[in-house]
């Protein structure tokens, strides 16, 4: 299975020019699965919940989505990527999940970050995994990596791969998303972006890249640069992620004790 991200810089707010050159970048790309940054099109530091509320877009009837929808359609594959998306008068930091054979569905961000709980709503959904055929995957957002619960819960859930659209600004996900694969023994694809943005005065945001693949044994099999877009497809085996044995005696899933961890 081929699998890949899109480390991209965003122009904020120019969304077909974003989405034109995403499609430019991948019109020759041939992979299973890519995955986009958070926000992909539009850019992150909003300054004022109305610049939200005019470039959100309904899924799927919106022209982000229809437009991953067709890209998808042409290229034979799976694209997970982050949008602003409406539904009646909420918005929502969601990433959807495109593919050949059209929409498959939408994740709206849990765990949201810093100004973005002035503009978007907790997501709804809850974690869900689609199975594409070749695996089955499972989709959070950036902050999510926060809180183990996301990725444990989409691992229960028969997750053999994360998918992570992120705008990353903190230093610390890279590293934490390999105990991620580690604890959960499953693949990830963290899609972050790089560049800055200061707008309307705001503190200054920067973005770490270091987009990753990681494998469930937490070996980082491709981590990208700080500062420059990447384009990384690689090769990997998805059925690694379905054995959760650590050794004869230990068993990842089966040794879990729920019981427990009540409060």
């Amino acid at each position: 299975m081929r699998v890949g991200f899109y480390q991209s810089n965003p122009a904020f707010g120019e969304v077909k020019r974003n989405l034109d050159s995403v499609a430019a970048r991948l019109a020759q790309v041939r992979c299973d699965l890519m995955v986009l940054p958070e926000l992909f099109a539009t850019g992150y530091q909003f300054i004022s919940k109305e610049e939200v509320d005019s470039v959100a877009e309904p899924v799927p009837g919106g022209p982000t989505t229809q437009r991953l929808l067709e890209l998808a359609r042409e290229r034979a594959m799976h694209i997970v990527a982050g949008l602003p998306e409406r539904s009646g008068n909420r918005c929502y930091n969601s990433a959807v999940m495109a593919g050949p054979s059209g929409f498959l569905g939408v994740y709206r961000k849990v765990h949201l970050f810093y100004e973005e709980t002035l503009f978007f709503s907790p997501g709804d959904t809850g974690f869900q995994v689609w199975d594409i055929g070749s695996a089955k995957v499972g989709v959070m957002v950036c902050f999510d990596w926060f809180y183990p619960e996301a990725a444990r819960t989409l691992a229960l859930k028969g997750a053999d791969i994360l998918c992570h659209p992120s705008n990353l600004v903190l230093p610390h996900c890279p590293d934490a998303m390999v105990t991620r694969c580690l604890e959960n023994h499953v693949f990830s694809v963290t899609a972050n972006r790089i560049g800055s943005e200061e707008r309307g005065g705001k503190q200054r945001l920067t973005y770490i890249g270091h987009s990753e693949i990681v494998t469930p044994g937490g070996r980082v099999l491709r981590r990208a640069p700080a500062d420059q877009e990447e384009l990384t497809i690689l090769d990997i085996d998805p059925t690694e992620a379905r054995d959760k044995s650590l050794n004869q005696y230990n068993d990842l899933l089966r040794d879990l004790r729920p019981h427990l961890y009540g409060l």
